[in-house]
C-alpha cells in the first residue's frame, strides 16, 4: 500500500508542476504581448489615454481578464517596456509559445493600439 502512495504523490507532484509551469508560461506571455503593446502606444513619442485604454480592452478580451487584472498588468507592462533595450524578450517569449495564427493576432491586437488614436505614426507603422 505504501508504495502506491508514493506513486501517486509522485504523479500528484509532477501534475501540480506541470499546473504551475503552464500559469507561468500565460503570465509571461500575457506580459510580453502587453508589453509590446505597450511600445506601439509609446513609439511615436505620444501616450493617448485611447491607446491606453485600448491595450486594456484588448487584454480583457483576449487573455479573459477584469478591469483590474488588464490595469496592472498595463502597469506592469509599461515598466518592463521601459527598462527594455529592445524587443527580442517579449517576442521570444510571443514565438517559443504561440503558433503562426497566435502570433497573427498578437499583430492584430497591436494594430487595434497603433489605430486607437486615429493616426498612423512612421514609427508605428
Amino acid at each position: 500500500m505504501a508504495i502506491w502512495k508514493t506513486v501517486k504523490d509522485f504523479v500528484d507532484h509532477l501534475v501540480h508542476h506541470e499546473d504551475e509551469a503552464k500559469d507561468l508560461e500565460e503570465e509571461e506571455l500575457r506580459l510580453a504581448a502587453a508589453a509590446l503593446m505597450v511600445r506601439a502606444m509609446v513609439i511615436d513619442g505620444e501616450c493617448d489615454d485611447r491607446e491606453r485604454e485600448a491595450i486594456r480592452k484588448v487584454l480583457e478580451q483576449r487573455f479573459k481578464l477584469d478591469a483590474a487584472q488588464s490595469k496592472q498588468l498595463v502597469a506592469e507592462a509599461e515598466e518592463k517596456e521601459h527598462e527594455a533595450v529592445d524587443l527580442y524578450g517579449f517576442t521570444s517569449v510571443i514565438t517559443s509559445q504561440l503558433d503562426n495564427e497566435g502570433r497573427q493576432k498578437i499583430v492584430e491586437m497591436l494594430w487595434e493600439i497603433v489605430m486607437a488614436d486615429g493616426e498612423v505614426h512612421e514609427f508605428e507603422s
